[in-house]
């Protein structure tokens, strides 16, 4: 029996377990967040006798008499102060890690309650937040100290939510203080627990599964294999490509680690672990295809029925090889760029339970109707019978576009028909779920003697993994954008998108730009010191302007201020005594002649106006977004709305959250829909007249197939474009970095900010840091030595927002969209800096030989 105190209450457990899973699992406090279950990120973290750890890193023998204090347990004022704060100040984006940061504020604030910002980042760099760039943490604990220092009473503040108002963010409080339900935090009625036996070798015929002991386990309710799938074994993000194995059948052969080949069903989460144990697989090892050369060999085994190519992409305009020919200079570079891991806070869950003769899901992807689709095809079943609804998402960066947990939740639950949970270890999470493509990648670049840009060619070859996932559209969008913002016409670039038997690859905020992003900056660097002129320089030369086409044909649009970001930069790159600069533009929309529409009901219900529209949130605010352009278009107050959950019986199908598409498509719908409503009011009618009424809209943008004959093709509805500088200091730091973004009209400027912050941070990352532990196939890879920056190492950051002049207005008033954007220009302008520090060309990532990663040793 271990005795001791949770929120001034007495407590007893007479099983020793992690404080953690105690707290969740059996008190049901979940505001306590597990992110990773080994200590490294900090979601968990608790106050033992005042101060701050996490809580999965002490079992419940080591607390004797001790007192446990959780985010519910705070004090009322304490919970007010920081609920205002950080709303205030912007601190929540995702949600996920807040409680824990908020509960380390406080157990540093107990001990320094004038804690400046060194000792505030000091204080929380055990928690990590992939989302924010931490600032607005940091400035929202340093207003809560204030107003606890001062008793500052909670100001009564009007709120304002038109377009350009920093408008609280709609769920900020919830995500403060823990009361937001993600998955993991919903308890069903006699649930059950699901996990899936994971292929122990990259690539291996499987030949067996004895399921016998197993299923004499008191606590094993059913064990289900390939065969009891009652649909299709097949599912994928894309449909018409489905090539992802629900479960691995006996004889197939398995394609990564990750691979599924059983799913055990526990009445007890405890059991879980010991019942997989009991099952025995049988496996024939065969030799697994590890890199793009080995997969495209002549003698090569088919890893995919179709061969080892996913998808090969080829961009003709002019003739590069002549233009490169008469340049009077041309560089020549191979780039290199490894497989990255989202690391987003929440791992995969999801619930799924029978209704009427379907199932209901609960979820945290990035969009229901993709995973209605993919279940109901799973189950054979009409996708009406499979109703999904979206709790909070804790973070996603495309991590969950794909089918992780919902689809074997689904099959359980429809055999079964019980409810049943599935539920990722961080372990899992890092082995299942598809990551940022590793790209090998050989650039040739030329200009004129003044630094005209004249042509470029370009061989990538992306290493797309296991299955399909994204990994064709992130080769097009690697492939459109690998010219740059730049007005030159001649490019020839040639992609190939390949099978292999690591982990799949697929959306990853940038969306394959960020790779070659890296490389046409770096060329362009090179360039400008052949030609004799500033980096600056050669960007600004080169840069497009409204009227000019970018190098893909499309005619840049009156509102595109590349120039006006370059310009926004010029002084601080000009007086820094070492700094890197680069440029970067990213689509908004899916585009290149797909099918991509917005949609979105606005209906009056009980008096209010309710947003209904099946858009995924993952931290980036779009249900504040939508607001704001509500009362934008009506001219109402904020506490006049509310957004609904995503859900497929209430909410339209608004596409997934996905290449910086949701602001622009979603948000336009909404106007429309809000448009019309807007129309009844004007002729004198009442929300009460109006009670029960919807009023639909829907945006679809029309785009040229991506190697269209035209000669000034529309391949997505709109870019945003952006300019970043890195000042080094001399020992090779970093002492601020200064970015300038073209994102169309801001609909929340401090919102804005922090998704560029946190843009930021991730590029650094990227860039300098990070490393996925990939040997022979098998994931070595762990939360704690993935290389995730923290608050201490984040340096000063500058963001300065630019717009075309006069131009304010366009679809859903002029708003571009900024998350993927965010995260692109970082990693060039880094490499920039530090070939402005010594000279030396950094072409691999993360770069080698600086402060932050030192050079291997061979």
């Amino acid at each position: 029996m271990y005795s001791f105190t949770v929120n001034g209450q007495p407590v007893t457990s007479e099983t020793d377990k992690k404080l953690s899973h105690f707290l969740r699992d059996d008190l049901h406090l979940t505001g306590t967040k597990d992110g990773c279950d080994q200590g490294a990120c900090g979601a968990c973290t608790v106050l033992i006798n005042g101060k701050a750890f996490n809580s999965c890193l002490f079992n419940l023998s080591k607390l004797e008499g001790k007192e446990i204090t959780t985010i519910e347990g705070i004090t009322e004022r304490q919970k007010k102060v920081f609920a205002y704060a950080f709303a205030k100040t912007g601190a929540v984006q995702c949600g996920y890690c807040i409680p824990g940061m908020l509960v380390s504020a406080i157990g540093l604030l107990n001990k320094k309650p004038e804690a400046n910002e060194e000792e505030i980042r000091k204080g929380i760099r055990g928690n990590i937040c992939r989302c924010t760039g931490y600032v607005k943490i940091v400035e929202g604990i340093q207003l809560a100290a204030k107003m606890l220092r001062e008793d500052t009473p909670i100001p009564k503040e009007e709120e304002h939510a038109k377009l350009g108002d920093d408008f609280k963010r709609v769920d900020a409080i919830e995500k403060t203080l823990g009361t937001g339900e993600y998955v993991d935090d919903v308890v069903v009625p006699g649930m059950l627990h699901a996990s899936a036996i994971r292929s122990a070798y990259p690539r291996a015929r499987l030949l067996k599964i004895d399921t016998a002991r197993a299923l004499e386990h008191p606590d094993c309710e059913a064990v289900f294999t390939a065969a009891d799938v009652p649909g299709n074994n097949k599912i994928g993000h894309l449909e018409f490509i489905s090539d992802w194995d629900v479960m691995i059948p006996v004889g197939e052969v398995s394609r990564y680690v990750g691979d599924a080949v059983a799913l055990v069903v526990s009445k007890s989460k405890e059991s879980l672990a010991e019942i997989k144990n009991l099952v025995k697989v049988e496996y024939e090892e065969l030799t697994p295809l590890l890199s793009c050369e080995a997969a495209l060999a002549d003698d090569a085994p088919k890893l995919h029925p179709k061969g080892n190519l996913l998808s090969h992409e080829h961009l003709i305009r002019g003739n590069a090889d002549e233009k490169l020919a008469n340049s009077k200079y041309v560089v020549s570079q191979h780039y290199s760029v490894p497989i990255n891991e989202h690391a987003f806070m929440e791992p995969e869950c999801a619930i799924a339970m029978p209704e009427d003769d379907g199932v209901f899901l609960y979820t945290g992807g990035q969009s229901i109707y993709d995973e209605q689709r993919e279940v109901a095809r799973m189950l054979g079943l009409p996708k009406e019978k499979v109703h999904v609804q979206s709790k909070l998402v804790g973070g996603g960066f495309g991590g969950k576009e794909d089918m992780s947990v919902q689809h074997h939740a689904a099959l359980a639950a429809y055999l079964l028909q019980k409810p049943v949970k599935v539920l990722f270890s961080r372990e899992e999470s890092l082995l299942v779920h598809p990551k940022r493509h590793g790209m090998e990648m050989d650039f040739i670049t030329g200009c004129d003697e003044e630094g005209n840009l004249t042509a470029m060619k370009a061989v990538i070859y992306a290493d797309t993994g296991a299955y399909a996932s994204l990994g064709g559209p992130v080769l097009q969008r690697a492939c459109t954008h690998a010219a740059g913002p730049y007005k030159y016409q001649d490019i020839d670039i040639e992609g190939f998108s390949v099978y292999t038997n690591n982990p799949p690859c697929g959306a990853f905020r940038g969306f394959g730009v960020c790779q070659t992003a890296f490389a046409i900056e770096s060329n362009i660097n090179l360039l400008a010191q052949k030609v004799g002129i500033s980096p600056w320089e050669i960007r600004y030369k080169n840069a497009v302007a409204p009227g000019d086409s970018l190098p893909n044909g499309q005619i840049v649009s009156k509102n595109a201020a590349l120039k006006e970001s370059l310009l926004a930069v010029k002084d601080i790159y000009e007086k820094a005594p070492v700094a890197g600069i680069a440029c970067s533009f990213k689509n908004s929309g899916i585009g290149v002649g797909l099918p991509d529409v917005g949609r979105c009901i606005v209906s009056v219900e009980g008096g209010k106006v309710h947003i209904r529209t099946s858009a995924a949130c993952i931290g980036q605010g779009l249900a504040t977004v939508t607001t704001q352009i509500v009362c934008e278009t009506l001219d109402i107050s904020p506490d006049m709305v509310i957004a609904e959950a995503p859900d497929t019986v209430r909410t339209p199908n608004s596409g997934t959250t996905t290449a910086s598409r949701q602001s622009l498509f979603t948000g336009e719908a909404t106007r429309r829909a809000a448009q019309k409503l807007r129309v009844e009011l004007d002729m004198g009618r009442s929300f009460t007249d109006l009670e029960g009424k919807e009023f639909y809209g829907e945006f679809s943008a029309e785009t040229d197939g991506l190697n269209s004959d035209k000669k000034n093709p529309v391949s997505h509805a709109g870019y945003g474009y952006a300019s970043e500088v890195v000042v080094l200091q001399e020992d090779g730091k970093i002492e601020r970095i200064v970015a300038a973004y073209d994102v169309g009209q801001v609909v929340n400027p401090r919102a804005a900010e922090g998704q560029i912050e946190g843009g930021i941070v991730m590029g650094m990352g990227y860039a300098l840091t990070e490393n996925f532990a990939l040997e022979n196939g098998y994931v070595k890879a762990k939360y704690t030595t993935l290389g995730l920056i923290d608050a201490t190492k984040v340096p000063p950051m500058d963001i300065i927002f630019v717009k075309a002049s006069g131009i304010h207005e366009g679809l859903a008033y002029g708003i571009k969209g900024v998350g993927e954007l965010a995260t692109i220009p970082t990693a060039p302008a880094l490499a920039g800096a530090y070939y402005a520090l010594d000279g030396d060309l950094r072409p691999i990532l993360p770069m080698e030989n600086t402060p932050y990663q030192k050079k291997k040793k061979k």
